[in-house]
């Protein structure tokens, strides 16, 4: 299937490496405008060129923000806005992985948690989601991973957070379709990032990375670590006009190691 994005402009939060680099490549070779929001301006640069480099035609636009704060945000979007127009398709993928059991877990890494997941999906959407509905045509994609249904011990306050962004998921799908603005979340699992190094050095400090990762492949159907290129698919797949009767869904990217019906 050809999918086609000529003609939109997309935001990605978290947009410097991983996912949100893997999406933004694709989104603009398949033909869209796209501003890339991430914190350090350095990396940012040189996502911007690779992406440039593999789709010359678009226009890719860095802008470094925090993202944890309102004003950065506001700021972040702005510049977005003046440099490509009003914003088509959003792609909230910002996070971290903060793991933790919940005796062991501060109000500051509560608070942080919530401001660079929850908070920023809020306030990027608000900022998008006027615009998106006058047209008559958005996309909000929102990347969560599988705590986010299936929370286990040890996991706060991610799979907190997470849930509280599919709950939100929802409530703007049942908002939004009205108006052809279509929200949708990508459960992630084990997916090669820088990510995955984050979680090792939190859960298996000291531990190669081969033997990280085998305990982790026996959960997971596939047998295997999934590759960015494979996230950016069916996000570039939900940004386009073939996802058309899609919302208010939450899809697992995960190799069937969700066990959530």
């Amino acid at each position: 299937m050809l999918i086609d994005l000529t003609g939109r402009t997309a935001l990605i939060s978290g947009a410097s490496r991983g996912l949100g680099l893997a999406a933004a490549t694709r989104f603009a070779e398949s033909g869209a405008d796209v501003a890339l929001l991430a914190r350090r301006p350095e990396v940012l640069e040189e996502a911007r060129r690779s992406i440039q480099a593999k789709a010359p035609q678009r226009r890719i636009v860095a802008v470094s923000c925090d993202l944890t704060t309102p004003e950065d945000v506001a700021t972040g979007y702005a510049r977005a806005r003046e440099a490509l127009g009003p914003i088509d398709i959003l792609l909230n993928n910002v996070g971290g992985h903060s793991l933790g059991r919940f005796e062991d877990v501060s109000e500051a890494q509560w608070d942080h948690d919530l401001q660079i997941k929850l908070m920023c999906t809020v306030r990027l959407t608000r900022l998008c989601w006027p615009e998106m509905v006058r047209r008559r045509w958005g996309r909000v994609i929102n990347t969560l991973n599988t705590l986010a249904k299936s929370p286990i011990a040890g996991s706060c306050p991610t799979a907190v957070t997470r849930a509280a962004q599919l709950a939100l998921t929802k409530v703007l799908a049942e908002e939004g379709g009205p108006f052809n603005v279509l929200v949708n979340a990508l459960l992630v699992g084990l997916i090669r990032s820088e990510q995955i190094d984050e979680i090792q050095r939190q859960e298996g400090p000291g531990e190669k990375m081969a033997g990280f990762t085998a305990g982790r492949l026996a959960r997971i159907p596939l047998g295997r670590i999934g590759e960015p290129d494979e996230f950016a698919t069916i996000a570039c797949f939900l940004a386009s006009d073939a996802a058309s009767y899609i919302t208010g869904s939450s899809i697992g990217v995960d190799g069937g190691m969700g066990r959530v019906i």
